[in-house]
């Protein structure tokens, strides 16, 4: 090497979510001009080049995205790509009934036929991404079909698609699932050059402009505006129509408010949601609205995050109730979330961003999916020890949920919008920078073809691991000519002393966790670049979630190895349901070295990858050996969950048993958050679940529904309240239904408060026309002596109802409900009656 190299490790110092940041230099064993630099991102003197980059007066970005196509995915994510081809997302058309082409409503000229809503949009833009990342023709033809049917079919207007989207929303128009469609061209139009593309686009952005602000509210697209926003700066970088940024500002301002916090539970929504404020802050120029994404990533992630795999507990929705790891994430969620993390790391450059985003790769997503890809399931939770395809409320939050695997649409939105999973992760393996260089952002085995340095040279790197399951980087340049410019390498936030040769020689990095190092410097063929990431145990405790623990190696979260048993319920042979059973035990807690916990495992690399799927426990190429003792106490439990965690440390006195631990992504049955055994003042025994006093039943209960929500204590902040658990009659509407509790000894008492369910504006359940209260005396039901307030309906609070004192084993509430409705009750309260001595 030769003086003027330069070395450099860039620091990101933004304000981030896992606390400060230091500081790394670089020293080199030979002489070489050192450049240790102070930045929050690589810089940003000017826009990429080469690449499509933030014109002004949009903030420049650090990172550009490099044309759809330019990188080949190779190892371990080139199988994933592969088998996701040939397995469910490949053949939705023959699976789904809304990707069928004929007579469908994306491709008529008129808008009408079939097409669903947002499945179609989803699945393509996914489905053709997956064709270009792997060049495979058959999918790559058969995207383009869809593409330029829905490119022909644009109304003289600007709209597209269904004609009955123009009303959908109570007279306004959902544009929504619009939204996927635009994502599909935007990939079309890098990989093939198609110039058809933004002229449909800036047809369709004229259309949406000339709405009146009020008609840009309302539906999933109102809480969905990041992804527009996303598609108006693309197109506004390729045109520098200024119109476009005032479209910007006017979504924005109709956009759900998530730049002062987090206006909708729904998980998918704050998935996609959340990083609005980040996106626009491009075009406002203000550096708080980036600050406002952190603040709602932060605040989503400590009330429902304290769990391992990148995830929150979310299914369908957030509740203040279910925080526990046996909650569920949709796999929709996770692949949403990972797109916005592969965008913020575009827009901030903070390295932060893609260590969460292989968080959800690595931990959560394959787990999601059966190992052939060939089926998905609606729910993926760190702690779940059997997924069989019962209803699970109030622990599920919807009706149609799945944990069981399934190809077909038991859950419509997760079977399309899956496919962008792994192709997006495969496009943003590389970026471009803003110094006209290239940077290693997420790693996996890859060829990246690219313009370079001042001049746009055109260079590959080959870049060969197979990381995450071992530690080495190593990445060697093909040039036709010497070419000057920087290659960034991201330094993961888990890793502590990186090191790195180039062409043999070694320059050590002293670095502590995270950040970018950049090697800056004229690039000859084969010059070549060994990066080392040591990976050592690491032991997590998540204090919000009972102290229980995690286990890393690396950027894998690992889950205890329990025998599985695949039993088909349904399908054909080609395309088979699963439920999956335990088959060993699994109610472990681990025995930790005290001081130490790390030093309690022992790493086993098993195998080398090779072309075998590794997230299975058979082809796992690492697992870990630690003590661990049973924990009698924890069980299934009559909802057929497992049961949740209670505090640690745990008392047991089972014998110790050496366990095994494979990857969490490997593992489909899991333990990834487990209690730790203890024997001192502060350890406790896990508590055995109380028995019920009281016995709830009803005349009907909706499936995804359940009667133990009337006395679950969890309380309502409104009628209207979506967040807790519910009890309804659904779909029974204008008749008299019943709810009753059974005791277990006779009960002396003198009244009931009844919290009303209302869900005006999203469904049918209203209070009822009138209700009454009848006791059993004997074998027989009589009606309480009112004494006041029965009847009484008023919204958001309890109605208090007193009668004269009974003395019963059971109590029943009778309603009348309201035609045309159907009713139910949040809470339920028995007041007991005075007994005179």
């Amino acid at each position: 090497m030769t003086r003027g190299h330069i070395f450099r490790f860039a620091r990101c110092l933004a304000p981030c979510l896992l606390g400060g940041l230091s500081l790394g230099v670089a020293r080199a064993a030979d002489p070489l001009t050192i450049d240790v630099q102070s930045q929050s991102r690589p810089p940003i003197a000017s826009s990429n080049r080469w690449y499509p980059s933030n014109r002004a007066p949009l903030v420049t970005r650090p990172f550009a995205r490099l044309t759809v196509g330019s990188i080949t995915p190779k190892g371990w994510l080139r199988k994933q790509l592969e088998l996701e081809a040939d397995g469910m997302a490949g053949h939705l058309e023959e699976l789904s009934p809304w990707c069928k082409f004929a007579g469908n409503a994306w491709t008529d000229p008129q808008g009408k036929g079939h097409s669903g809503w947002e499945e179609l949009p989803y699945w393509l833009k996914g489905y053709g991404d997956l064709g270009y990342v792997l060049r495979d023709e058959r999918i790559t033809h058969g995207a383009k079909r869809w593409i330029d049917a829905i490119l022909a079919s644009q109304r003289p207007d600007g709209f597209f698609g269904p004609e009955a989207l123009r009303t959908a929303l109570d007279g306004k128009p959902d544009t929504w699932p619009h939204n996927p469609i635009l994502s599909a061209m935007r990939s079309w139009q890098e990989f093939s050059g198609d110039e058809r593309v933004i002229p449909f686009m800036t047809r369709w952005f004229r259309w949406q402009n000339a709405l009146p602000a009020a008609q840009l509210r309302g539906g999933w697209g109102e809480l969905r505006y990041s992804d527009y926003l996303d598609s108006v700066v693309w197109l506004y970088n390729r045109t520098g129509d200024a119109w476009l940024l005032d479209l910007a500002r006017k979504m924005h301002e109709n956009s759900a408010d998530y730049t002062h916090g987090i206006p909708n539970w729904h998980n998918v929504n704050i998935a996609q949601g959340f990083r609005e404020p980040a996106e626009f802050g491009e075009i406002a120029k203000d550096p708080n609205f980036l600050a406002a994404t952190e603040r709602d990533y932060a605040t989503v992630m400590q009330l429902y995050g304290q769990m391992p795999g990148g995830g929150f507990a979310g299914d369908e929705n957030c509740r203040p109730a279910f925080r526990d790891p046996r909650q569920g994430f949709e796999t929709c969620g996770i692949v949403e979330f990972m797109h916005s993390f592969e965008d913020l790391v575009r827009i901030s450059g903070n390295p932060i961003w893609a260590n969460r985003a292989e968080d959800l790769a690595f931990n959560s997503l394959p787990a999601a999916l059966t190992p052939d890809l060939k089926a998905l399931h609606y729910l993926t939770s760190p702690n779940a020890v059997q997924l069989d395809k019962e209803n699970h409320h109030p622990d599920i939050d919807d009706s149609g949920t799945m944990i069981s695997y399934s190809p077909y649409e038991v859950y419509r939105c997760c079977q399309h919008n899956h496919t962008m999973g792994w192709p997006y992760y495969a496009e943003e393996l590389w970026l471009a920078t803003a110094d006209n260089g290239l940077c290693a952002s997420l790693y996996a085995a890859s060829e990246v073809d690219a313009k370079v340095g001042a001049d746009g040279v055109k260079v590959k790197l080959v870049e060969t691991t197979d990381y995450p399951f071992e530690d080495s980087v190593e990445l060697k340049v093909v040039a036709d000519q010497p070419v000057r410019f920087p290659i960034y390498l991201r330094v993961p936030g888990w890793c502590e002393k990186p090191t790195v040769q180039v062409n043999g020689k070694d320059v050590t990095v002293a670095v502590d966790k995270g950040g970018y190092i950049a090697i800056d410097r004229a690039w000859s063929n084969e010059d070549h670049i060994t990066l080392r990431l040591p990976m050592n145990v690491r032991v997590r405790t998540w204090e919000r979630n009972k102290n229980a623990v995690s286990v890393n190696y690396g950027p894998l979260t690992f889950s205890l190895a329990i025998g599985q048993k695949w039993d088909r319920y349904g399908g054909s042979d080609a395309w088979p349901e699963h439920e999956v059973h335990p088959t060993t035990p699994w109610n472990y807690g681990l025995v930790l070295e005290p001081g130490n916990p790390a030093a309690s495992f022992q790493v086993i690399r098993k195998r080398v990858v090779g072309t075998e799927q590794p997230f299975t426990p058979e082809h796992a190429p690492i697992e870990l050996k630690t003590t661990a003792r049973r924990i009698p106490g924890w069980t299934i439990d009559k909802l057929g969950m497992v049961g949740t965690l209670q505090p640690s440390p745990i008392r047991s006195s089972e014998p110790t048993e050496q366990i095994t631990l494979i990857p969490m992504g490997a593992a489909r049955l899991r333990i990834s958050a487990f209690p730790t055994i203890g024997s001192g003042p502060n350890s406790t025994d896990w508590a055995a679940p109380a028995a019920a006093p009281v016995q709830a039943s009803a005349s009907h209960v909706f499936e995804s529904d359940s009667v133990d929500a009337l006395n679950d204590g969890i309380l309502p902040a409104s009628s209207g309240d979506q967040t807790v658990p519910r009890f309804t009659w659904w779909d029974h509407k204008g008749g008299v239904e019943w709810v009753q509790y059974d005791f277990k000894s006779p009960r002396n008492l003198s009244g009931v408060e009844v919290y009303w369910l209302d869900d005006t504006g999203k469904g049918e359940c209203r209070v009822p026309q009138s209700w009454r209260l009848l006791y059993r005396d004997g074998g027989e039901w009589k009606p309480v002596a009112n004494l006041s307030g029965l009847g009484g309906i008023t919204l958001d609070q309890f109605n208090r109802a007193l009668f004269k004192p009974v003395q019963t084993t059971s109590l029943r509430l009778e309603a009348q409900l309201q035609p045309g409705f159907s009713g139910g009750i949040l809470e339920w309260r028995v007041l007991e009656a005075e007994v005179k001595p």
